[in-house]
């Protein structure tokens, strides 16, 4: 069959769900059931995927879908607990003392604070653990969502601890242990070309993700302020950039010096320090206006998600002590991740695998041990007894957050299963390479100095399938060191620009949002959160091949150079004209925009 031909129905799956769910706003159970049936419809006719491999693969998603919830339910459990004891008043209390204004806060507790996160657990784990403390602040549970999964691009690539690098890239480029791969990659050794690869994906990572918190803030107010202006999302461009540059500059630095580890991890940790300080000092702020939502009586429905917030207890004990299980679970998640600590070997020996699944080469495991929920649930059963609960409190903790998370259940049943088959669709008897491996062929008719800009294309298109940069790095890496070959590029470039795309796929993978929902109490709305990350995720990704471009060309009048140009241009024209916006706009009301006090 021609490659065309094959391309066009692969991606039939994915049109019904773009159709579905961003274009008609049906829910994401809906619309991932019926992507589940083409799918399946299209693997045993077309591809002739026999039946024993697609239930394999479709156990294999099931037992993916436990993983998920189990981080979920953790993360919300910690947060109920917090709830319950008074603490999370006190870390509110906390928060609005550094800032009361939404756009600061929004860039300091999940762009910097995140990313250290990001850096010590990954996995989805951070969406959850700051979406669901976003809410708790009073942000709209959908405006919860959308920051949680633009943040999901820069610091995902060395989240727990640079899995995507030292797993992702080293398995997908398995067969380059060989020494005639080596020879190809000009590689001595395999760990210095991780480590290599690491400073080039820092390098591109940090300079796109400089604007990545400006545009949070600016969709932040354009699409959940009370006048829905984008102008005012654009009052903050000051502190929005030195956020990016708090995170960008370590983090950057660490992919330099340290390795694939470290730079989420120290993006975050050493840039909460001077973003913190320029707020509490009013350094690069809005001098003018504190920013806040709206009245809650006036919030759209499909804003609303839930988690309820409205009778939180505020503890009497200290903010240190709020905050400790929290500190807790970011040292816990440090520990258990990074590779110089024996800890994360001794789990991983725990995991429960289930080899061969019906006769297949298809295996599926759960790693409880390992997993990120499993640190939430410790913290949260140890804030028992921090905090002083009783039983009947912790049990009220316990049934919200099973409750929270069902509904996301029937959503992911259908949506990790539906992936797995897509992904796992090679091998049948017609002969064909899996779904993702056609369609990624048949970009290929842009091969050449263009293929700077498909590289990241291909890699998001594997996160937004698998919801993983790691998966995506181990589907794609070996293609893209064949497609640089060929077209005379350097492939370590551009399996970096593969890193970095896989990221940016992240920011609208369905069950990405799907996790992320779930964590902030939103349910049914995924499309609507989908079509509102459209926008900075085309930003990531075209920066990031107009980046690779003059990589790997050079720097001069290129497509590469006009690009960023025009990307520039845009970000600093629009600050230009918008800048002077709250001292030029009458229309602004007490409740949307407050007077600052002198300081």
């Amino acid at each position: 069959m021609d490659l065309w031909l094959l391309c066009v129905i692969g991606v039939i799956p994915i049109m019904i769900l773009f159709l579905l769910l961003v274009v008609l706003r049906w829910t994401a159970r809906t619309s991932m059931l019926l992507a589940f049936i083409s799918v399946l419809l299209i693997t045993t006719f077309v591809w002739q995927i026999p039946v024993n491999q697609i239930s394999a693969a479709s156990v294999d998603g099931v037992t993916t879908v436990f993983s998920i919830l189990y981080i979920v339910f953790g993360a919300l459990l910690l947060l109920n607990t917090l709830k319950e004891s008074g603490a999370l008043g006190v870390i509110r209390k906390s928060i609005t003392g550094v800032t009361q204004d939404r756009r600061i806060q929004v860039i300091i507790l999940l762009w910097v604070f995140g990313a250290f996160l990001e850096g010590a657990a990954g996995y989805g784990s951070t969406g959850a653990v700051v979406g669901s403390i976003l809410v708790a602040l009073g942000f709209p549970a959908m405006s919860a969502a959308l920051m949680v999964m633009i943040f999901q691009s820069t610091a995902v690539s060395f989240g727990a601890a640079g899995a995507p690098i030292w797993i992702g890239v080293s398995d997908g480029l398995g067969s380059g242990r060989d020494e005639r791969m080596n020879s190809l990659l000009n590689v001595s050794s395999w760990d210095q070309f991780l480590l290599e690869m690491g400073e080039k994906v820092a390098l591109i990572h940090g300079a796109v993700g400089i604007f990545v918190p400006l545009f949070m803030v600016v969709l932040l107010c354009g699409f959940f302020g009370k006048n829905k202006s984008f102008k005012e999302g654009f009052g903050a461009w000051k502190f929005a950039i030195f956020g990016g540059l708090c995170v960008s500059v370590p983090y950057i630095l660490s992919g330099m010096f340290l390795g694939p580890e470290f730079p989420s991890l120290f993006g975050g940790l050493l840039g909460l320090i001077p973003a913190v300080i320029a707020a509490k000092k009013g350094w690069f702020m809005p001098k003018d206006t504190v920013w806040q939502f709206g009245d809650k009586s006036n919030w759209e429905k499909e804003w609303i998600g839930v988690l309820k917030v409205e009778e939180e207890k505020i503890a009497s004990f200290s903010t240190f002590k709020s905050w400790l299980p929290y500190i807790i679970m970011a040292a816990l998640l440090f520990i258990s991740n990074v590779s110089f600590l024996p800890v994360s070997s001794w789990l991983g020996k725990t995991t429960i695998v289930f080899t061969n699944l019906f006769g297949t080469d298809i295996s599926t495991g759960i790693d409880l041990l390992a997993s990120p929920g499993t640190v939430f649930v410790i913290v949260s059963i140890l804030t028992i007894w921090l905090h002083g609960i009783d039983w009947p409190t912790y049990k009220k903790a316990l049934k919200s957050s099973i409750v929270t998370i069902g509904a996301a259940a029937a959503s992911l049943i259908f949506a990790v299963p539906m992936v797995q088959v897509f992904l796992q669709s090679g091998g049948g008897a017609a002969g064909f390479e899996s779904i993702p491996s056609t369609l990624a062929s048949g970009l290929t008719f842009f091969a050449g100095n263009s293929w700077a800009f498909i590289a990241p294309v291909i890699g998001a298109m594997g996160a937004f399938l698998a919801g993983s940069n790691v998966f995506s790095n181990l589907m794609f890496s070996q293609f893209q060191v064949e497609m640089a070959l060929s077209s005379n590029l350097t492939p370590s470039w551009v399996v970096a620009l593969q890193c970095v795309g896989a990221a940016a796929g992240n920011m609208f993978s369905v069950h990405n949002v799907i996790m992320a929902s779930a964590a902030v109490g939103l349910v049914g709305k995924e499309g609507n959160v989908i079509r509102k990350v459209i926008i900075p995720a085309s930003y990531y990704i075209l920066m990031t091949g107009a980046i690779g471009y003059v990589l790997l060309v050079g720097v001069g009048l290129n497509l590469g150079s006009f690009v960023i140009a025009a990307i520039l241009g845009t970000i600093f024209i629009s600050i230009f004209i918008n800048k002077g916006y709250y001292k030029q706009g009458p229309h602004l009301t007490s409740d949307i925009v407050e007077k600052t006090g002198s300081k």
